[in-house]
């Protein structure tokens, strides 16, 4: 199956969107391996996002989104699977530890921080795809300005090129002198020559050697917060704003070489292009029908009994998250945002609990579960070689932009599998997170000569595995810390 790449945003945006659930788990698979059961439960899911969207209205609010609980022990892609999606979708998306709503001090409103933080997720996302559009545009805008600032002030008051010439309002005086001048052709001919050359000069990296002077604005004074009983409330208050001229000019001038001036003023053209109710608009409307929050630890939250001390009940933490799930609006520094078609992906180990201790209004509203597979030896071989970004090809890239070559061969891979499988299975078992150990153990030393060995190829088999992990290994005590 070939994916073309789109040639713009709103194309790629319209191509991810009808995206079957077949060629979901098509590109998931690029990154993780295995877990079919839990890819197909996240393609249908998306996929039903977009079925509901092109239903009648009065239907479309009816349709609840199709919540999945991902059980398994860690390391095992539950998180990947869910940021992959996000990244494969376009959808704003954020990751939260349910043991966050455990902490001392917690206060149930603060639930509502997940929907906050979601909709600044959204504005980022944006105002990226946002700016990227309008990036031809605020080039030739910056570069316009920049040769502003290089050409020296034209003769006899006349205009900047970038800007026609004005003629003297009704009831004015002016020289018919500078008139002349002004609008003389020999001189715009003379000045629009000048310009060119600068910008030919420019485009070629010729004048990065110089400094100009920016107009760059101040730092502007930090907002602050308020606490109520209810939680903390954002204010997003700018005294300087509320107050213009009290604290004096919010713009000075800095000296910057032609390259950093090009940046500051693009980034200055593009802020000035954005329309931000637009973007505003745009975030509240993903976020309400296409917004991700991924609720990792959930299982550290199933149970109907309260803590003590400063524990906090795990089923008041649950009757907190539920009207988030089932369906809420929320009051953001944006607007009121609808949690309703928020698509909630949840997971947990559940090793010390089950699905069936969270309560039954949370159970409901979660109607997929999906049990991941744990991984052994042949998996951990495949992830570290099959996915496009693969610890192997990781690796091999870092050491190449030292100069050094390295080649891990099959047995090496079989080998360092072996080992993450060996130590998986004696101590605490995190899946696939071993494999990250057990690597940086083998290649520590080629990362610390690196430098001097420029120029080499290094071939990693079986035999340079077992001489750097075989003693660590033999000794039990010592690998619990060390892998």
């Amino acid at each position: 199956m070939v994916i073309r790449l789109p040639e713009t945003v709103d194309a790629m945006r319209a191509q991810v969107e009808d995206l079957t659930p077949r060629e979901i788990v098509a590109e998931l698979d690029k990154y993780i391996v295995g877990q079919a059961a839990a890819k197909r439960a996240v393609a249908i899911a998306i996929r039903n996002r977009r079925r509901r969207l092109r239903l009648p209205e009065d239907l479309r609010d009816e349709v609840a989104p199709k919540n999945i609980i991902m059980i398994g022990p860690t390391g095992v892609g539950k998180t990947e699977i869910s940021r992959r999606l996000s990244r494969l979708t376009g959808s704003p998306f954020l990751k939260v530890e349910a043991t966050k709503f455990t902490e001392v001090g917690y206060v149930g409103r603060d639930v509502e921080s997940m929907v906050r933080d979601l909709v600044e997720v959204a504005i980022t996302l944006i105002k990226k795809e946002k700016t990227e559009e309008i990036s031809p545009q605020a080039k030739i805008q910056a570069e316009e300005k920049l040769l502003d600032l290089l050409l020296p002030p034209p003769p006899s008051g006349l205009p900047p090129l970038s800007t026609p010439p004005k003629m003297p309002s009704v009831g004015t005086t002016q020289s018919p002198t500078a008139i002349n001048e002004a609008t003389d052709p020999a001189r715009r001919a003379e000045q629009h020559a000048t310009r060119e050359k600068l910008r030919t000069q420019l485009r070629a990296g010729a004048l990065d050697d110089r400094t100009v002077e920016v107009e760059v604005a101040e730092t502007q004074l930090p907002s602050f917060q308020i606490f109520t009983g209810q939680g903390t409330e954002q204010m997003d208050v700018n005294l300087g704003n509320m107050v213009p001229g009290l604290f004096g000019s919010s713009r000075t001038r800095r000296s910057m070489n032609v390259p950093d001036a090009l940046d500051h003023l693009e980034r200055e053209a593009a802020q000035g292009l954005l329309d931000e109710q637009e973007i505003t608009r745009e975030a509240i409307r993903r976020v309400e029908n296409s917004g991700v929050i991924f609720l990792d630890e959930i299982d550290k939250i199933a149970g109907r009994h309260g803590g003590s001390g400063p524990d906090i009940s795990r089923e008041g933490v649950q009757r907190d998250i539920l009207p988030i799930v089932e369906g809420s609006v929320v009051n953001t520094r944006y607007g009121m945002v609808r949690t309703d078609h928020v698509l909630f992906l949840a997971a947990g180990a559940f090793h010390m609990s089950k699905p069936s201790d969270l309560i039954p209004e949370l159970q409901g509203r979660f109607p997929i579960r999906v049990e991941l597979d744990p991984l052994d030896r042949d998996d951990l071989i495949r992830i570290l070689t099959e996915p496009e970004n693969s610890l192997v090809r990781q690796y091999t890239a870092l050491l190449r932009t030292e100069g050094v070559e390295v080649e891990f061969t099959d047995d090496a891979v079989t080998a360092v599998a072996e080992y993450a499988a060996l130590v998986n299975d004696r101590q605490e078992n995190i899946g696939a997170r071993r494999l990250y150990t057990v690597m940086e153990h083998v290649v520590e030393e080629l990362s610390f000569t690196a430098p001097e060995r420029s120029g080499e190829l290094v071939v990693i088999d079986a035999g340079y595995i077992r001489a750097a992990l075989d003693d660590l290994v033999a000794d039990e005590d010592l690998s619990k810390y060390i892998l």
